[in-house]
């Protein structure tokens, strides 16, 4: 674990909190806007975006040059109601067989401009950006400015995303600000504490409240093909990728629990070498402000990943970035996963 001794003797100095960046939508009802796409398996990749055009169809067409569609699929598309906020039309198609490490050119509801993405490689290597409290200031269109050239293969974010708490229109937003990098390559993303947005239905006292009701209509994951039964935890890759999520039950007997351990132990890590598990709340920190948190988690969950000998532990949520030696039950072990924060990319 980091000590004194690690620390620069220079105090450091936090830049001043930057504005926000506003993204209009100043094109037609018809026309897309907020894509993003997501891996689903090897072999295919999810589609979604929004219309303000509740008939909008939801059909992707692509192919693998440009103004050239040689396929098409069609898909949904649902809404959901916020308050007194109602959602555009939230669209999903599926497309595939892709081959791995190809270009593909593609249209989102017959309409709009072409987009492009490239699918993941089959096997390694792979290069992963990985971002976390993203937000939505002049720091975090800086941030995205960097991440933009590099040639990498997949985006993972672990939350939050736009710190709307919920103010539902910056969900809009901050889609449109991260179209550009999030539409050319998968996002693969988990939840964030500014997500939970409880929402209590009217009329239903005594039903329990929605949490991550934006969450999960805007941002849905591939969860299925891990056998997850919630869109808050999932697994992918060809590099064993665990997105845990911090706000979904961790408990011994917990659908999470016991999900993450029929996970973990049908890695054969002869074919998958490398296993990395992602979250918002880190175990391990060196924020006073912050430790504890998911103390309870880790107490459920520890054991797990040590277990299957998962090579390291990326976090956020701290506002900072931390690197701990490897770690099993707050101690020092070489047989434990190696524990990065990361964090605070554009939220201040």
């Amino acid at each position: 674990m980091l000590s004194s001794d690690d620390a620069s003797s220079e105090e450091y100095v936090r830049p001043p909190p930057r504005p926000l960046v506003p993204v209009a939508h100043d094109k037609p009802a018809s026309h897309p806007q907020q894509v993003h796409i997501s891996a689903v398996g090897p072999h295919a990749m999810g589609i979604t975006w929004i219309t303000d055009d509740q008939s909008a169809p939801s059909v992707v067409e692509y192919g693998t040059s440009p103004e050239e569609y040689s396929a098409s699929e069609t898909g949904y598309h649902s809404t959901y109601q916020f308050l007194s906020y109602t959602s555009g039309a939230i669209h999903r198609v599926n497309i595939g067989l892709l081959v791995p490490g190809t270009t593909y050119y593609y249209r989102c509801g017959m309409a709009g401009d072409e987009l492009s993405f490239r699918t993941p490689p089959a096997a390694l290597p792979i290069e992963f950006v990985i971002i976390g409290d993203v937000g939505q200031t002049e720091w975090t269109a800086s941030t995205l400015s960097q991440i933009g050239p590099r040639d990498h293969d997949m985006c993972k974010e672990n939350g939050p995303r736009p710190y709307l708490d919920r103010l539902q229109p910056l969900w809009d937003s901050w889609a449109r600000l991260v179209q550009p990098l999030a539409s050319a390559r998968p996002w693969m993303v988990t939840e964030g504490n500014h997500e939970r947005e409880t929402l209590r239905e009217q009329n239903q006292t005594n039903a329990p409240p929605r949490r991550f009701v934006a969450y999960d209509a805007r941002w849905r994951m591939p969860f299925e093909q891990s056998g997850s039964r919630s869109n808050l935890y999932y697994s992918f890759g060809a590099a064993h990728v665990v997105m845990l999520g911090s706000y979904a039950e961790s408990g011994e007997g917990s659908e999470q629990h016991a999900w993450l351990g029929r996970d973990l132990a049908a890695v054969d890590r002869r074919r998958t070498p490398w296993v990395v598990v992602l979250m918002h709340v880190p175990w391990y920190n060196a924020n006073l402000a912050h430790q504890g948190e998911a103390e309870a988690m880790r107490q459920d969950m520890e054991s797990l990943l040590y277990e299957a000998r998962v090579d390291v532990v990326f976090a956020s949520h701290v506002h900072t970035y931390e690197r701990f030696t490897r770690i099993y039950d707050k101690k020092a072990n070489s047989q434990g996963p190696m524990y990065i924060t990361i964090g605070d990319v554009g939220n201040s």
